[in-house]
């Protein structure tokens, strides 16, 4: 059994057909609960464990509904709908009575087709010759993962305004635990919210809902191993208490994995 965090945090029991349970850990809290990222990760890695599944992810949508709480959750889950090369998934996550997390997964089969790629990485210099960054200590996840900022790295103090919301970073595990599907799903949370940077204060923000589209499969991600991915991410409109924002994780050799885009609160 690995003594990863990640797959520490991963670990479900199977209550039933329809049910698993987890449980939090330590190494992936954040300011309030866990991180949304580690959240995103289980369950995915739910609906991966369920022997009804077919196909690999293309896309997750969570709500956070409610903190997590330290402690036990249970996981349930149901296949709405199975087609011949997609499958839809309704998911939600508990503790006691109360939802805690509402989710929609879809999965798919892969074929060989027509494709291309107009998603183009932004200019960087390689990781190796960009300095580890710093993060805020209280933030314990952050410790989980080897972040090199190019752009727009997390203000540490009151600074300025920016005129931009973009921040770019090479980032990869810290303990270079290969990539695989959870993973990439928890990754694509790494960002800090974009109303930090252009305010230049640390304001009250938590990520309300958190979609992923993954676009690579199987065999692409595991030839990944455990490199650092380029990830992107800006906003489009900070207004009356929210802010969207939208992202990219990309290989260093240039391919689009993922992208996502979220739905923030912020309060001033």
């Amino acid at each position: 059994m690995t003594s990863h965090p990640f797959d520490h945090a991963m670990q479900l029991e199977t209550v039933d057909a329809g049910t698993f349970r987890g449980v939090t850990h330590p190494e992936w809290a954040n300011m309030v609960g866990p991180f949304g990222g580690i959240t995103a990760a289980v369950l995915l890695r739910a609906v991966e464990s369920h022997p009804d599944r077919i196909g690999d992810p293309l896309a997750l949508t969570i709500n956070f509904a409610a903190p997590i709480a330290d402690g036990e959750f249970d996981i349930s889950l149901r296949a709405a709908r199975t087609n011949r090369s997609n499958q839809h998934w309704v998911l939600e996550l508990r503790q006691g009575d109360e939802v805690k997390t509402t989710a929609t997964a879809l999965f798919g089969l892969h074929r060989d087709t027509w494709a291309d790629d107009e998603s183009h990485p932004p200019s960087a210099p390689a990781p190796e010759d960009v300095a580890p960054g710093t993060f805020v200590d209280a933030i314990i996840w952050a410790k989980r993962y080897d972040m090199r900022f190019t752009d727009g790295p997390v203000p540490l103090k009151t600074v300025e305004p920016s005129t931009s919301s973009t921040t770019t970073l090479w980032v990869r595990d810290a303990e270079d635990r290969p990539l695989d599907f959870a993973a990439l799903a928890c990754l694509s949370d790494v960002f800090f919210p974009r109303v930090f940077l252009r305010s230049g204060r640390f304001l009250p923000a938590g990520t309300i809902s958190l979609t992923t589209y993954f676009h690579a499969d199987q065999g692409e991600i595991k030839a990944l191993g455990s490199d650092f991915l380029l990830a992107s991410a800006h906003a489009n409109r900070f207004s009356r208490g929210y802010f969207d924002q939208s992202a990219h994780l990309w290989s260093r050799a240039g391919q689009l994995l993922a992208s996502t885009h979220q739905l923030v609160y912020f309060k001033d």
